[in-house]
């Protein structure tokens, strides 16, 4: 069980019993004392005033002059939420995420579910391309991921890089991360001593181990931070035809593009360098030139020479 799903099934637990011990909440979810220990102190920090009880009856409770609404979502929250978890299905068809539609969807009150029928089976949101076809191996690779987040178990994994060399590491995992189309593993990695994104098309073998690990402690804004590769960054400065005016503005801001008199169209802009971007830009054909960097220009031109001699 993730954390947020651990630490929001406690809330729900100690909103309706008076008293329960650390002990019966590590042994109900699996986890270490010290780590439900900390969660109390995640949940406190939230606003929820959670009061340890001493003696031989103590324990962990909420306090009893604190109140939480039982109207804690409205429609549009269900809604947003239930869309979300079925766009997220689409690539893992994890069975938790199948329940938890469910629960949602049976919390709905009897005079809002023809609204809810109406909004989930006619507005569908899918991040998927036309076409796309989920990788199975990936799927088989998230779910013993998923796995180790859960039962907080290093993974032994080996890693293919972009030059297509594999080294054998051991992961702390963290965090699943659905970027674009493709899913990542945010872990502690024990052979660089330091947080890293592992992307599953490339984890060539991947084994959950018996030995268990201490989630490292991690702001969300340090994980931003980390997601961030601005090392890796480029700026270009692409120039297209007034052919590929429609596609240009369905994937670049409005601020970034700039429309000449002569209906050609500057965009300046900024990527992660990977295989995406090159691809992107090829994906222009004719209709597309880099004027900067140069050495992007060069890398374009010799895949399109490849490209033009294999015809």
């Amino acid at each position: 069980m993730m954390k947020i799903d651990r630490l929001l099934s406690i809330i729900v637990i100690l909103l309706n019993k008076d008293n329960i011990t650390a002990k019966e909440l590590a042994n109900r979810f699996e986890v270490s004392v010290r780590t439900i220990y900390r969660d109390i102190e995640t949940i406190n920090l939230a606003g929820i005033p959670i009061v340890s009880n001493q003696g031989r009856d103590g324990g962990f409770s909420i306090l009893d002059n604190y109140k939480m609404s039982h109207q804690l979502l409205t429609l549009d929250d269900m809604t947003s939420i239930v869309i979300a978890l079925k766009n997220i299905e689409n690539f893992s068809h994890n069975k938790d995420i199948d329940l938890t539609i469910g629960k949602i969807s049976n919390i709905v009150p009897k005079d809002k579910r023809e609204e809810f029928d109406y909004y989930f089976n006619e507005l569908i949101i899918c991040d998927l391309p036309w076409g796309y076809r989920a990788n199975f191996g990936d799927k088989e690779k998230y779910k013993i991921i998923y796995e180790g987040i859960r039962k907080e178990k290093l993974l032994h994994i080996g890693y293919r890089n972009r030059d297509g060399n594999i080294t054998e590491r051991r992961i702390e995992p963290m965090s699943l991360v659905l970027k674009g189309l493709n899913w990542y593993v945010f872990s502690y990695c024990l052979l660089r001593n330091s947080y890293r994104f592992f992307k599953l098309s490339r984890i060539h073998k991947i084994h959950l181990l018996e030995e268990s690990f201490n989630r490292r402690e991690m702001s969300y804004e340090d994980f931003k931070y980390k997601s961030i590769s601005k090392n890796n960054m480029v700026d270009l400065i692409l120039k297209f035809s007034p052919e590929a005016q429609q596609r240009v503005e369905e994937l670049f801001y409005e601020e970034d593009i700039i429309i000449s008199e002569d209906g050609y169209i500057i965009v300046r802009t900024s990527f992660p360098e990977d295989e995406w971007v090159y691809s992107m830009i090829l994906s222009y054909g004719e209709y597309i030139e880099v004027l900067e960097p140069h050495y992007i220009k060069d890398i374009i031109k010799k895949r399109a020479q490849k490209i033009y001699e294999k015809y």
